[in-house]
């Protein structure tokens, strides 16, 4: 046996590499290890069985449960203190509220509109901001237990199996590459509505501050998140606002307008002529894409779990608060929306890639409010350039969940001195390049098929996201375990994940129907709806082939590890920051 002062005694998955007079030799497995903080001494006689019981190194690893440095201290999940610690709570709410705030609501919108009319359009957004909330409880719950980075995918080769984690972890990865210069191709296209230069110089501004905002301590870029989500968000008020006063008839041409376009030209749009109640859904059916495109990225309050102050304590209350957020701001908004423009207005149907296409544009150039279109555009441009934050973070903590489980290259692993995984963040961002794709007079058309792309892969990932969930909740209900052990409990569970599961799945496959009608084939369209599940298949029988993994069984499940940890390492109770308790529950 080594020797050292024993900590403390902890479940241990080792897998490491180790050396000694007798040569070299390498452990793996679960089992008991006690904990010292000595450095380790080989002795005489090594033992090298699953059943011998090593002392942690202290090297950390991700897989790992090691000792605390207080000898009174507990065991705590390693990879926390790898990764700088550098997002507060506030950081954590707004990147979960400012991903999904973007150029769908404020772009995507006017298209939608167009093909299901205010009444489809505003149903659609409602069932998709549902739907997405049992996925934030979901994650909420998972990573307030298990808080490392990558999100899902770790939880996912836990409770599910390795091969799935592979998958979710390159199908996250591809997704998120699409991302990038979708974002960036937003963010150059719209500059060209004040200052018409070659979108290339735009793409390389914009790449390049991504880029250094993202190399450095994360706490600059969660204050930069921080600082644009709070002016998106005020602009949305005041654009609902405006709403509100030209819908009343308080602009330039005091015409009231009310509910006049529900009745004229209707509450729905007839979808490619089809007649009756048939057309009247599938222009309904046409909006879920669009929406999970919208709400893309809710999920982003998991990713970044081991750089989080108290994780076990604010991912649960980002969790519980984001989806009331997003619904209050999406659905008042899209609502806003159809009392606003009519679903007939020609110009909805534009794709010139700039806000000229926004039917809040729209509305102020109806009413006569000139100074509106370039208001707009500033929020879009805030909003395409936070989305591209919040992308690139997630995107290379992924990468780095992935190389630290040997599913990637390992020196994607590779952390700073300031605790940033910078190879991660320069292998994504390598695929900012794409967005120079713009430079071609096709870019509109090439930005949209990248946007079905990416809502594609993201109702992916929100699968998984509840498959693994599932797979956790009836995990413990089998081994014996009270959920009342979890740092935090969502409500509505396990219905919540299981609606929102059997939901999405119909969504995802039906998502490309139209290609399937008479007369409307596209293979643009069908490639975009469908890519991601063969890409999805691939990965995952692929790894289960060569790897001959097995789906990790109920009985096997480590989650009794998991909730002994959380228990034993409790996050501190935070006071309230707020005298009125409604303000202290929708901000602190």
């Amino acid at each position: 046996m080594w020797e050292g002062d024993a900590v403390c005694a902890v479940w241990y998955k080792f897998r490491y590499d180790c050396s000694s007079p007798a040569g070299l030799f390498s452990l793996k497995g679960i089992f008991t290890a006690i904990a010292t903080h000595s450095t380790p001494e080989a002795m005489d006689d090594i033992a090298s069985t699953p059943q011998a019981i090593y002392t942690a190194p202290e090297k950390y690893d991700p897989e790992m449960v090691t000792d605390s440095k207080d000898p009174d201290g507990a065991p705590e999940l390693a990879e926390m203190k790898v990764l700088k610690k550098g997002l507060h709570q506030r950081h954590i709410q707004m990147i979960a509220l400012a991903g999904t705030i973007g150029t769908g609501l404020f772009l995507g919108s006017g298209r939608a509109l167009a093909n299901a009319g205010p009444a489809g359009i505003f149903m659609g957004y409602a069932l998709m901001g549902l739907l997405i909330s049992g996925v934030t409880l979901s994650i909420g719950e998972l990573s307030a237990l298990v808080p490392l980075s990558g999100g899902v995918i770790r939880p996912a080769a836990y409770f599910v199996d390795p091969a799935f984690s592979f998958a979710q972890g390159w199908n996250v990865t591809y997704q998120y590459l699409i991302s990038i210069p979708a974002e960036i191709v937003a963010a150059s296209v719209i500059m060209q509505f004040w200052v018409t230069v070659n979108n290339a110089v735009w793409v390389t501004v914009f790449s390049v501050v991504l880029f250094v905002s993202n190399i450095f301590l994360v706490r600059i870029y969660g204050e930069v998140e921080f600082l644009l989500a709070i002016l998106k968000i005020l602009l949305i008020v005041g654009m609902n606002i405006m709403g509100l006063v030209l819908t009343a008839g308080g602009g330039p041409d005091h015409k009231s307008i009310g509910f006049q376009y529900w009745h004229d030209p209707g509450p729905f749009v007839q979808y490619l002529g089809y007649p009756g109640a048939l057309g009247r859904f599938m222009g309904f059916w046409t909006v879920l894409s669009n929406a999970a495109y919208a709400y893309s990225s809710v999920e982003t309050i998991s990713m970044a779990a081991a750089e989080t102050y108290a994780p076990r304590r604010n991912i649960p209350k980002a969790a519980k608060r984001v989806f009331i957020r997003v619904l209050l701001f999406y659905v008042i908004s899209v609502f806003m929306i159809t009392l606003l423009v009519p679903s007939n207005e020609p110009r909805l149907l534009k794709s010139s890639g700039t806000a000229a296409q926004s039917p809040f544009v729209i509305a102020a150039q109806r009413s006569g409010v000139k100074v509106v279109p370039h208001i707009i555009n500033a929020i879009v441009l805030t909003s395409a350039w936070s989305s591209g934050n919040s992308t690139l973070l997630s995107g290379s903590r992924i990468l780095y969940g992935l190389a630290r489980e040997g599913q990637a290259p390992r020196f994607l692993a590779r952390v700073s001195r300031w605790g940033v995984p910078y190879m991660g963040v320069v292998a994504i961002g390598v695929w900012m390049t794409l967005g120079y794709m713009s430079v071609s007079h096709t870019a509109s058309t090439v930005f949209t098929w990248l946007q079905d792309l990416v809502a594609c892969a993201q109702i992916m990932s929100w699968l998984v996201i509840c498959t693994t969930y599932l797979r956790f909740y009836y995990a413990m209900r089998r081994q014996g375990i009270s959920r009342r052990r979890l740092p935090w409990t969502a409500p509505f569970q396990p219905y919540a994940a299981w609606i929102t599961l059997v939901g999405l799945t119909i969504i995802l496959l039906t998502g490309g129907y139209t290609a399937f009608l008479h007369g409307h084939w596209s293979t643009e369209t069908f490639i975009s709806a469908y890519l991601d599940i063969g890409i999805f298949a691939a990965l995952y029988f692929s790894y289960k082939i060569w790897y001959r993994t097995k789906i990790v069984s109920l009985d096997e499940s480590p989650v009794a590890r998991f909730v002994e940890i959380a228990e034993d390492d409790p996050d501190p109770v935070e006071e309230s920051k707020f005298a009125w308790p409604i303000v202290d529950w929708l901000w602190a």
